[in-house]
């Protein structure tokens, strides 16, 4: 097995389940963790999953993919729409970067339909609750496919 896929989420994403479960439905991080272990376990990829409530901290994860990761899956949470930091450590990246949401962003306030990581990311997922962390990973594994059979 190659380097892994790491998979990193934001600030307040440690309380899912509890936090606005209308929104980002009832399963917990650790659901969401199991659920991407077991598709890229499927798919023959490892995880490496990371959630941090400090942009610092969430960068310096990004820089370390650089070297360790084969893909890189991100919720940014609220730091998409206000960290310009975040947007360059992900510049700094060659490999492929999936942005990933649970609820729809596009659907919600004015201010979340625009995140600057989408600026650095080969493609987003959202809308799709817990799942769509896991159709990151599936997206995440066709694009190390299509890279390595390139």
């Amino acid at each position: 097995m190659g380097k892994p896929i790491h998979v990193l989420s934001g600030p307040n994403l440690n309380l899912l389940g509890t936090r606005e479960p209308e929104i980002y439905g009832r399963e917990t991080l650790a659901d969401v963790q199991a659920r991407c272990e077991a598709r890229a376990a499927a798919l023959g990829h490892a995880i490496v999953f990371r959630q941090s409530n400090h942009e610092g901290q969430l960068i310096d994860w990004v820089q370390e993919a650089r070297t360790e990761a084969c893909a890189l899956i991100i919720n940014p949470a609220g730091y998409g729409h206000t960290s310009v930091a975040l947007l360059d450590a992900l510049k700094t990246l060659a490999i492929p970067i999936i942005e990933c949401h649970l609820s729809n962003p596009a659907a919600r306030e004015a201010f979340r339909r625009e995140t600057y990581v989408s600026l650095a990311a080969t493609g987003l997922v959202s809308g799709f609750g817990a799942a769509s962390y896991e159709l990151a990973v599936e997206a995440a594994a066709g694009l190390i496919g299509a890279r390595a059979s390139a």
